[in-house]
């Protein structure tokens, strides 16, 4: 619009005498008056032209002159329109007020006296006038500066201009839409680094005082709280743009929000982290079970065959999870799944159980334990027996998981003399969980009761079975570990991987150590710290996925030594401890009893030197699996 373009009122009245009649009061040269005589034609016009001003009667149909108003308050383009209500219906205060609320600038009654409203009517005619030329005026500055002015405030890109005194002059929209501050709240660039940087203003305003001082462009990437407190991180770049008429520098500083790529980032490394413990310790579990398989067979044969069978189990466990994208799985599918790998006559079976689902490292476990009874029970139990049954069971009661596994055989059981590696298995990994598993022999069969606390992300059973062992069998080690160092000494294995547990124990108990745990929570850890003097500890990088920041802070109070156990790499684990060594999984038995006998404190021993196979290195870049 230019100040040659009539001035334009829009008249509303559902009579179309009154329109008529406004129009001929009202008319003169340099305006132009539009009518519509409902809201929605109102609307329409207020859509398309610029008005003046709005005589609005009240008594409209369907959308009445206040619920008009309210939409030309609420709507952008229309919401600095003036508008004078007009009503033919005697008024009260309520109603008046009624309608100053809805934004009118007046209210006049009918029958209108034309003197009045033409006076009214050119107050705003006179009004918009002056308007025209300030904009003339405005649009009269140097156009230069003003077309850049222009660009900056338009700009979809968050930005700021500011003098050489440090004097902030223009603050765009996308910048304060971003920070939540106006520019009447930003007026140096001084007060913006300490309102909106905290902790990190003095090196914000030194970014933009280099800024000033420099003509070369100046980036850098600053943490921004924003005026309600959230923070974001802003990728910052301030350079030199010109001269005022007066001689000023200008400077413009240039922000990119790039919060979401930064935590992008971080959630890369998260996911790479997470990726490299899971890929460890799946290994480390792998090594476990072919080492305890190793122990505990007699030939090549059946060691072939216990270890691809654990080993299958394991896997399809992981292909459940991985179809149900590591959210969990179910106890009836890990039942079904796990027999189905002996070729099981299902009519020898009886399965019965609610819906439950079991976080994924908790589903590993229960599939490793189905796995074992299934095979004891093809080897030795009611599997082996033509005429055999087993009735498997499960309840859940204040979130905890009961399994009733139950054998009846048609001759007498042959009751086990030693305690096998399964049995060892299922009872450790039921523990390592918070939980227990008890197992009763009759004559006729055999019954497992296993108790599982329900594990998920926020709540991690406190377990209170808190087990030591000692025990001496001494055997030859592999070069690099000498086994008379350990002889005696008391380490506490913390772990909540029971068969990497299990096989951490049978190398320390190897070289004569005693055992305290394993402990696979946070709270049996701290329970055997207090109470059991110990000469070191092997401690987990986590436990069921939560950080062990506490036991390795009561480690260090009481003078523990201690080596962490983990997939992670050293930014994964409590801040503090960097000086603490680590044991990357997996792990061979010689590097395990190195780590025992660096926390054990013997500074005698000479397989720690770096050039020597198997010892304790704290560089980095060592071939040895430890990282300082």
């Amino acid at each position: 619009m230019t100040l040659g373009d009539p001035v334009k009122f829009l008249l509303v009245d559902d009579v179309p005498e009154n329109l008529v009649a406004l129009e001929g009061l009202l008319r003169r040269d340099g305006l132009e008056i539009m009518t519509a005589q409902s809201g929605t034609e109102a609307l329409e016009l207020l859509l398309a032209h610029d008005f003046a001003l709005a005589l609005l009667d009240v008594q409209l149909p369907t959308m009445d002159g206040f619920e008009l108003a309210e939409i030309m308050r609420g709507t952008g383009r229309t919401r600095r329109v003036p508008i004078i209500f007009l009503t033919a219906v005697a008024t009260d205060e309520r109603r008046r007020f009624m309608g100053y609320e809805s934004g009118a600038v007046d209210y006049l009654i009918k029958p209108i006296d034309p003197h009045v409203l033409r006076r009214k009517a050119e107050v705003f005619f006179e009004l918009d006038q002056q308007r025209r030329e300030l904009v003339r005026q405005r649009d009269e500055m140097s156009e230069s500066e003003e077309r850049f002015r222009r660009s900056v405030v338009q700009a979809p890109t968050p930005m700021m201009l500011f003098d050489d005194q440090g004097r902030v002059l223009v603050v765009n929209d996308e910048w304060k839409a971003l920070s939540g501050y106006e520019q009447v709240e930003i007026t140096t660039i001084a007060e913006w680094a300490a309102r909106a940087h905290g902790d990190t203003a003095a090196a914000v305003l030194a970014h933009l005082q280099n800024a000033i001082a420099n003509p070369e462009r100046v980036r850098a990437e600053f943490d921004l709280l924003t005026k309600n407190g959230d923070k974001i991180t802003w990728d910052l770049m301030a350079s030199a743009v010109g001269r005022t008429a007066d001689g000023r520098n200008l400077h413009l500083w240039v922000a990119h929000d790039v919060t979401a790529r930064k935590q992008a980032e971080r959630t890369q490394q998260l996911l790479m982290g997470e990726l490299n413990h899971r890929v460890k310790n799946t290994l480390a579990t792998v090594q476990a079970i072919a080492q305890q398989t190793l122990r505990f067979s007699r030939d090549p044969e059946k060691f072939a065959d216990s270890f691809n069978g654990r080993l299958q189990a394991l896997s399809r466990a992981h292909s459940m999870l991985s179809d149900a994208t590591w959210k969990g799985a179910d106890v009836r599918g890990l039942v079904y799944d796990q027999m189905s790998l002996g070729a099981i006559d299902e009519r020898k079976i009886t399965i019965s159980g609610p819906p439950v689902s079991l976080e994924p490292q908790q589903a590993l476990h229960v599939a490793l334990m189905l796995h074992e009874l299934t095979t004891n029970a093809n080897k030795y139990g009611a599997l082996a027996d033509p005429k055999g049954t087993i009735s498997v069971s499960w309840t859940v009661q204040d979130d905890q998981l009961n399994i009733n596994w139950i054998e009846h055989c048609s001759v007498p059981l042959k009751i086990p003399e030693h305690r096998g590696f399964g049995t060892a298995l299922i009872e450790q990994t039921a523990r390592a969980d918070g939980g227990d598993a008890l197992v009763k022999y009759g004559e006729t069969g055999v019954a497992w009761e296993i108790t599982l606390p329900l594990l998920s992300n926020d709540r991690i059973p406190l377990a209170s079975h808190v087990a030591k062992r000692v025990q001496r069998n001494a055997q030859d080690l592999s070069k690099g570990a000498d086994p008379s160092i350990l002889a005696g000494k008391c380490i506490l294995v913390i772990e909540d991987e029971p068969l990497v547990a299990l096989d951490m124990i049978s190398n320390l108990e190897r070289a004569n150590a005693q055992v305290a745990g394993p402990a696979s929570t946070a709270k049996e850890a701290l329970e055997i710290i207090a109470s059991t003097p110990l000469d070191g500890a092997l401690l987990d990088g986590n436990l069921h996925g939560l950080p062990v920041d506490s036991i390795a802070t009561a480690l260090t109070t009481r003078n523990i030594p201690f080596v962490f156990v983990t997939g992670y790499g050293p930014e994964s684990l409590p801040p503090g401890f960097g000086a603490v060594k680590i044991l990357g999984k997996p792990f061979t038995g010689d590097q395990l009893l190195n780590a025992a006998i660096q926390v054990a404190g013997n500074s005698a021993q000479t397989s720690l030197d770096a050039g020597e196979p198997n010892g304790l290195n704290s560089s980095s870049n060592s071939s040895s699996n430890w990282v300082s």
